[in-house]
């Protein structure tokens, strides 16, 4: 009979978008609890070992993070589990680096560099927007943040802009046709484009209808979706490729033209 929290996660069974190896030993780093859920984030030991190669192994991970010189969202953090999540700015106080944790066209977490300014900010979904104990409103974001007495006119699926250090509501945007957004989860993730049409079913899951840069059009959960832009500008930088997905042709023709232009 289980007694408590599981304390382990097979190798085998962790999420695909980390990309470890499968010969790599029997088991994977366990993300603790935090702000996002186990199967959409990113320790920061396979961030630091398997991603920027700053350490061979576990002990080594240990070691930097106790010298308190990793920050997520402009806090010291030490534990080597830590759930780092879409969004996240990822600061490295020694080598004087900022990454923000976003998708690539593959549905893959990617750490996209970002300059010492766009790293004072980040962009959070509202979740839910509603009122609390004697009449108090606030605001759930996707990443467990709480925000009481925001303006009246956010709502939930809108994307507001929070400054990092103070934890403020900066600027928001709203959920609306026209506008840029990233797909979170489903068979799309990562791919950029603006919102063409919301289908509406009551009683289950609302459709969002989204067209990327190049024309190609696709439709995904509402849920899954994640405005970060006013009209076709968006407010982050966005990794290599722009969230377009090419297909398995393309791709190759992509690459042999990157031979020919080398050789």
């Amino acid at each position: 009979m289980a007694r408590g929290l599981k304390k382990h996660l097979k190798r085998l069974n962790a999420p695909r978008h980390w990309m470890l190896d499968k010969l790599g030993g029997a088991f994977a780093p366990r993300p603790s609890p935090g702000p996002h859920k186990l199967r959409e984030c990113l320790p920061l030991v396979v961030l630091l070992r398997n991603r920027l190669k700053y350490a061979l192994n576990y002990r080594e991970v240990t070691a930097i993070v106790m010298q308190r010189v990793i920050s997520v969202d402009g806090k010291v953090r030490t534990d080597k589990c830590y759930p780092a999540g879409f969004m996240d700015v990822v600061s490295i106080a020694k080598t004087n680096e900022n990454f923000r944790l976003l998708y690539d066209s593959k549905g893959r977490f990617t750490l996209h560099s970002i300059s010492h300014e766009e790293a004072k900010y980040k962009l959070c979904k509202v979740r839910t927007a509603r009122f609390g104990e004697k009449g108090i409103p606030f605001i759930t974001t996707n990443d467990g943040r709480t925000i009481r007495y925001p303006d009246p006119l956010i709502k939930a699926n809108d994307t507001v802009k929070i400054d990092v250090q103070t934890g403020k509501v900066v600027e928001f945007i709203k959920f609306d046709i026209g506008n840029l957004v990233m797909v979170t989860g489903g068979r799309n993730r990562g791919r950029i484009g603006a919102i063409k049409h919301r289908e509406k079913h009551k009683g289950s899951f609302e459709i969002i209808h989204v067209q990327d840069a190049i024309g190609q059009e696709f439709a995904t959960r509402l849920s899954n979706v994640f405005v970060i832009g006013q009209g076709t500008k968006p407010w982050v930088t966005l990794p290599r490729g722009r969230g377009i997905k090419l297909s398995i042709v393309e791709e190759a023709k992509k690459r042999a033209g990157a031979l020919k232009v080398a050789a």
